[in-house]
């Protein structure tokens, strides 16, 4: 865009335009008709004009000058040809005028052809008597009597009417193709400055850092593209409608052609055409590379603000998730727990739906070839990089958290197991089991109840501690230990209470030996110290259970139809109750 801008701004400026001058052309003391000479110099007429001589200094400079800077380069380099008509005048004008020129004429001169006063036919260049500023410009003036010697020089048909030619020439017509030639070549002119300087701002803008000004920079950069492409459209239909006017003035009469200066005013507005279009092309090109990356610097800010939320999101979610326990000291808060990660989930799944799409975005606009990839890419890895580790540490916990869950329902179920059977123990009178029917009975209940711990996996906790151990804590290790030692404990009572069972069943299946009485002595019963065997109460965990086995073995006193109960208190203030069972 610069390039073309300069090109046309470095073009030979024209000192003085048409329309500086306008008053002075319409004088028309001086005339550029269009003809040519044989070897195509350019014809400048000098026609009867009877206030030649008032015509001030610089306005005749002027004029002259302008019209010399009217033809093409190549035309003005042959050297023009000027036809002074001075058939009506006195012979003093011809004089008059010769020097006028003679001092002034600014281009490359040829030929002066000088229609002489009619009443003057023998005078010759020499009877002028003035001495010519330029003694070349003696040598080149030739007096003519009549039209037919200026026919002689040059050809009718680039002669006007008044010279017996058949060339048309409208002076208003010239002057108004001359003014909107010379208008529509400084509108394009300043089209291209207004192009260059916004192209310049452009290469100067800097790219905004967020959202809203890069929205703003975008609209503004936008309204000026679209109002200087307005201009160009109206000076391109501007230049259009110059053209067609020019070209369409050959087709009034069949046997109109365009002059020499017609055709140059057709190809320079062709030129201008070109260079309007060419500027337009290449300003178009510039605007579509710099409105892409306004476009892409919009986008890549969306990203980057879109990043920045997602991300806060994340972390937040990622913090909760840190924040959430992985263990608990019971079903219930392992439960609580589970439903809180399950929740947590549930509600990371449309931040981390969003965190994908925005990921995947940025590989759209990777894709596109954005200007800011080494930009995009770090940001889309860092998002699927927290994602990744939100699931793979929910995934954790949860996996943690089910194992912890398994782990203190196993432990509920030992509890429960071992406080069924201590109460199962407790509740076996000992009167009832002194028959045979009660004894089996009771041995019956107890067989059941030990093997309701393998039907009910009582005994899974060992395995689930050996399959967990590494992930679990200490705390919910010492808890498996505690329950563990509670079931060993339950089920040596278990044990024991089955073999005194066996033995009072065994007993009371025995074959009783009939005694004959002493008559010497009234039959006495001997007293007989049976040893009492006491069942352990029920007691907290925190006693591992130990003492209802050593309490099996202390001996008793009382009846053995008789149940003593002790009443104890922990260091802790619990009550536990003993039940002093006397077995035969």
């Amino acid at each position: 865009l610069s390039l073309v801008a300069d090109e046309i701004m470095q073009q030979e400026i024209r000192p003085l335009l048409a329309v500086d001058i306008i008053e002075q052309l319409h004088r028309q003391f001086a005339l550029l008709s269009g003809g040519r000479g044989k070897d195509g110099a350019p014809i400048i007429t000098f026609p009867e004009y009877s206030g030649f001589s008032e015509v001030p200094e610089e306005d005749f400079l002027n004029v002259v000058t302008y019209l010399t800077s009217i033809p093409s380069l190549d035309a003005a380099s042959i050297g023009f040809i000027i036809i002074i008509d001075r058939r009506k005048d006195k012979w003093s004008s011809v004089k008059a005028s010769l020097s006028r020129i003679a001092g002034a004429f600014p281009g490359n001169l040829q030929l002066v052809l000088v229609l002489r006063p009619s009443r003057f036919f023998q005078r010759t260049i020499a009877d002028i008597g003035i001495k010519l500023h330029k003694d070349d410009f003696k040598m080149k003036i030739v007096m003519l009597n009549s039209l037919s010697d200026l026919h002689g020089y040059v050809d009718k048909s680039q002669l006007t009417q008044e010279f017996g030619g058949s060339l048309e020439y409208s002076h208003s017509q010239w002057i108004h193709h001359r003014t909107a030639i010379e208008n529509f070549a400084l509108t394009v002119k300043t089209t291209a400055q207004l192009l260059q300087r916004f192209g310049m701002e452009l290469a100067e803008t800097e790219l905004p850092n967020d959202v809203q000004s890069t929205k703003d920079l975008l609209t503004a950069h936008t309204d000026k593209h679209n109002n200087l492409k307005d201009e160009l459209k109206l000076a391109l239909r501007q230049g259009s409608t110059l053209f067609t006017c020019i070209k369409d003035q050959a087709a009034k009469s069949e046997n109109h052609k365009l002059n020499p200066d017609e055709m140059e005013n057709q190809t320079t507005v062709e030129r201008l055409l070109a260079q309007l279009d060419e500027t337009e092309n290449a300003f178009e090109q510039f605007w579509s590379t710099h409105h892409l990356k306004l476009e892409q610097c919009l986008q890549l800010r969306h990203f980057e603000q879109d990043f920045r939320e997602v991300k806060v999101s994340l972390d937040t979610l990622m913090d909760s998730l840190k924040g959430l326990s992985d263990t608990g000291d019971c079903v219930a808060r392992v439960e609580h727990l589970l439903k809180e990660l399950k929740a947590l989930e549930e509600k990371a799944q449309s931040t981390l739906e969003k965190a994908q799409l925005h990921a995947m975005h940025g590989d759209q606009l990777i894709q596109s070839n954005h200007y800011a990839v080494d930009s995009i890419r770090p940001k889309c890895v860092e998002l699927r990089r927290v994602c990744d580790d939100f699931s793979n540490e929910a995934k954790k916990k949860s996996d943690v958290l089910s194992k912890a869950l398994h782990i203190h329902m196993g432990i509920e179920k030992v509890n429960q197991w071992c406080e069924s059977g201590i109460f199962l123990l407790a509740s076996q009178a000992v009167d009832k089991c002194q028959s045979q029917e009660g004894a089996e009975s009771a041995l019956t209940d107890i067989e059941h109840f030990l093997e309701s711990a393998e039907k009910n996996h009582v005994t899974e906790l060992r395995n689930l501690h050996k399959q967990y151990e590494v992930v679990l804590s200490e705390d919910i290790k010492g808890n498996i230990l505690k329950a563990l030692k509670r079931l060993e404990d339950v089920q040596e009572m278990f044990e024991k209470r089955h073999v005194s069972l066996k033995r009072l069943s065994a007993k009371q299946t025995r074959p009783i030996q009939p005694v004959a009485p002493r008559p010497e002595s009234s039959p006495k019963r001997p007293t007989q110290k049976n040893p009492t065997r006491t069942s352990g109460g029920q007691q907290p965990l925190a006693r591992k259970l130990s003492d209802n086995s050593n309490s099996n073995k202390q001996p008793s006193e009382s009846d053995p139809n008789n149940k003593k109960k002790n009443i104890r208190k922990t260091k802790g203030g619990i009550k536990i109750l003993y039940l002093t069972v006397t077995w035969f």
